[in-house]
């Protein structure tokens, strides 16, 4: 006899995993599909950094979250109240003056506890000293609104998730792709999956959750949905993610929602060798970010800047710069830095020599590039120092004000000039990391289809949902997104599972 399911969730990122984790609180049959091996799993997830973003109240919150983590730093470290207000207003600076959306509400009004819940599940926190912290005189001062990361990154979060699920009996199907959903008589009865050996077989479930991520490693979707340009960017995260949760709620009637031509694209750095880093490991990838622009000056091709570099700290911009970076000429720009800024950069910079230019003089650090306008660029870099407010003392762990005067674009921040050698240009380009256009979900998380009503037995969770971001993202956000929503749809889906076991009893 076939096994009927009460939950069967698409997709095993963080989203996918609370919600199955979520499910498997009231419910017991709960099985998760992946499309990916098992080495190659966890969606996005695996290749995040596994920061997550959440309120703080008080110095409690703080300790509840990292009880039992070790750290000599923690004595001498100043942790900022992060409020409700902080969340929302770095959350719906990019809604282009709208209010904050249902979505959103949830996701600040829910980010704490959501990260209380993962604790719970075994899922260890420690404060992000190398991507948040700036050591000060006292100690170390953090900045940007975002405190925790998961211990062992987003492999740790992916890896603690699993061997919960497994240890509550759950079970997990790998390389086993959604093809469409199942309906009789208009009710969802199960989904018809693409097997490992390319057989198809229909599974059976009460209740339907779709945690497939979005279409950021679909280039043609891509082109017609964000734009052209974008459809060049370098994948950061999962190949994985091309649509097909979405295609797969469309056909089943799902109301398309949120802002399609928004997306999540970071600078990320290409080696001055061959422009890529195909065949790199997940940790590879995500290393290959690089986002301390706003401590150096960034030109384009033409050798000219085209963003304020220093208007908020990375964290409110970087998803940005990503997209405008691939406005320029051949999707390219470069990052200089000097030697005062050098320090300060993280790790991922020094990673390997192929990934930048050096040179004890600027003019010979230009020269070394082969596609930039020498001339322009030495005459943009000259006229930033010359710009440069001395009087304002540089403070990487506030918006120090320390700008450069006149210039176009502005710049506002973190100012410093370029005359300390060695001197370095990283190449960089945009990395796609997820998509922001979804589908429409409830308050419980079901789905909503195109008149307005929910589809009965589907549940959603990710960043298959739309209205959580539009036209920009504080770092953090997303993993915390998923967790919210995740449990949501978890909750929802096991609970329809078990009025439908109840209805069949009757």
């Amino acid at each position: 006899m076939n096994t009927i399911y009460d939950v069967i969730v698409v997709g095993s990122g963080n989203a996918g995993m609370s919600a199955a984790l979520a499910a498997l609180e009231i419910t017991e049959r709960v099985l998760v599909i992946e499309k990916a091996s098992f080495e190659d799993a966890s969606g996005n997830t695996a290749y995040s950094a596994g920061s997550m973003r959440c309120t703080i109240d008080n110095t409690a919150s703080i300790n509840q979250l990292i009880d039992g983590y070790a750290d000599p730093r923690l004595s001498v470290t100043r942790f900022p109240i992060y409020t409700r207000d902080d969340f929302l207003a770095d959350l719906t600076q990019y809604n282009n003056g709208s209010p904050p959306t249902s979505n959103q509400l949830k996701l600040v009004d829910a980010s704490y506890e959501a990260l209380l819940w993962l604790r719970s599940k075994g899922v260890l926190f420690e404060p992000n000293y190398d991507a948040q912290a700036t050591k000060t005189e006292g100690g170390y001062s953090f900045w940007g609104g975002s405190i925790f990361r998961c211990v062992g990154e987003g492999l740790g979060l992916a890896e603690s998730q699993r061997l919960a699920f497994l240890e509550k009996g759950g079970a997990v199907r790998y390389s086993c792709s959604a093809q469409h959903l199942v309906i009789v008589d208009g009710r969802i009865t199960g989904i018809r999956v693409k097997n490992s050996d390319e057989s198809e077989s229909v599974l059976k479930a009460h209740s339907i959750i779709l945690a497939s991520g979005g279409f950021g490693a679909n280039k043609e979707m891509l082109s017609q949905f964000v734009g052209a340009d974008v459809s060049n960017a370098l994948v950061r995260g999962t190949r994985h993610n091309t649509g097909d949760g979405l295609r797969i709620a469309f056909k089943a009637g799902a109301n398309p929602f949120g802002i399609y031509e928004g997306c999540h694209i970071v600078p990320t750095g290409i080696t001055v060798e061959n422009g890529s880093f195909e065949g790199l490991s997940k940790k590879q990838r995500l290393r290959a970010r690089k986002v301390c622009y706003h401590l150096g000056v960034m030109l384009n091709k033409e050798g000219r800047r085209f963003v304020n570099e220093g208007a908020d700290f990375r964290n409110s911009t970087y998803a940005q710069y990503g997209r405008d970076i691939m406005l320029q000429s051949d999707s390219v720009a470069y990052q200089f830095f000097d030697a005062k800024s050098i320090p300060h950069l993280y790790d991922e910079y020094n990673l390997s020599k192929i990934d930048y230019f050096e040179s004890e003089s600027l003019d010979d650090l230009i020269s070394q590039i082969n596609n930039i306008d020498a001339e322009i660029a030495l005459k943009t870099i000259s006229e930033f120092n010359a710009s440069v407010d001395d009087a304002v003392v540089f403070d990487p762990s506030v918006k120090d004000g320390k700008g450069a005067r006149g210039l176009t674009p502005p710049r506002t921040n973190w100012a410093q000039c370029l005359d300390t050698p060695p001197f370095r240009a990283y190449p960089v380009t945009g990395g796609i990391t997820f998509t922001y256009g979804g589908i429409e979900i409830n308050a419980d998380g079901a789905v909503v289809n195109r008149d307005g009503a929910i589809i009965p037995r589907l549940f959603a969770c990710g960043e298959i949902v739309g209205g959580v971001f539009f036209n920009g993202y504080p770092s953090g956000a997303g993993l915390t997104s998923g967790t919210v929503f995740g449990r949501i749809a978890g909750y929802s889906a096991a609970n329809s599972s078990r009025q439908a076991h109840e209805i069949m009893s009757f």
